[in-house]
């Protein structure tokens, strides 16, 4: 690890970064260019005292749990991503390992999408980011708040959802998930995250180990309805659609409604009184 060198970088990356980029209000007239550190330190999900340490070469090894959120935090690229890792003294993702990194292109797109809830999930389904529609939207289902932040968990291990499906579309679920599993472990066969991750749904759901060990289930992501059942506004049917970012390992969950309609509407008002921040994951 090469502390003076990774400090500078993150403070350089930090300047260059200013509040429109990263999806902050400019407001007031800004001493400095870039970030504040206390911007930055939200933004990752870290203290600012640490982030101080580690701009400073006064901290120890990050982890690669507190490098990615910094590296989606900072918009960097996958270079710059990979040289981030490189000087914390961590090697880069390997072939194999799904990568999680949410590059610049995929964030801007992301930050645009203003009157649509996107949710973006890694091969295992654990919620790497949701913006703030999203937020509003599906609360624990996306921010984790109660404990849980991996959407398949959820619904293998019977946790509450905003989302509500009949018996029929949960199995279409289910059937998808498991198919979804599969491709992910043929595409990152050297990544032990997946592995692990199968392991423990079988271990811990019936339901699951029914579905893995009974069949080679196939099934193809499409848009559907998706009905949602929100404790203020009540219930909206909303398309639903999964998205592959390119270049990534990630998907786009995105839920839109008809122009016009009640439910676009709905989502209108939950634009406006849910929170302003995005709810990050590492």
């Amino acid at each position: 690890m090469d502390r003076t060198d990774l400090g500078s970088s993150l403070r350089a990356w930090r300047d260059r970064l200013g509040p429109a980029e990263a999806g902050l209000p400019v407001g007031q007239r800004r001493r400095a260019p870039g970030l504040r550190r206390q911007e930055l330190a939200a933004l990752a999900g870290l203290s600012v005292e640490y982030l101080a340490r580690l701009e400073q070469g006064r901290a120890g090894r990050p982890s690669a749990a507190v490098l990615g959120p910094l590296a989606r935090a900072l918009r960097l690229t996958d270079d710059e991503r990979d040289h981030l890792f490189r000087l914390a003294g961590h090697a880069s993702p390997a072939p194999g390992i799904a990568s999680t990194h949410v590059t610049p292109g995929v964030q801007r797109i992301i930050d645009r999408l203003h009157d649509a809830a996107v949710v973006a999930v890694d091969p295992t389904w654990n919620v790497v980011l949701a913006n703030s529609l999203a937020v509003a939207l599906l609360g624990d289902d996306v921010t984790g708040d109660d404990g849980e932040p991996n959407v398949l968990r959820r619904h293998f291990t019977g946790r509450p959802s905003r989302v509500v499906r009949t018996p029929e579309e949960a199995a279409a679920f289910e059937a998808y998930a498991v198919a979804d599993l599969r491709a992910s472990l043929a595409r990152y066969p050297q990544d032990p995250r997946v592995r692990g991750f199968i392991d423990e749904l079988r271990s811990c759901s019936p339901v699951f180990e029914s579905r893995w060990t009974g069949g080679a289930d196939i099934a193809s992501s499409t848009s559907q309805l998706k009905i949602v059942r929100h404790p203020e506004v009540g219930r909206l049917a909303l398309d639903c659609d999964v998205l592959d970012a390119t270049g990534s390992a990630l998907r786009l969950v995105v839920y839109t409604a008809a122009p016009g309609s009640r439910d676009q509407e709905s989502l209108d008002l939950l634009a406006a009184l849910g929170t302003q921040s995005f709810s990050t994951r590492p």
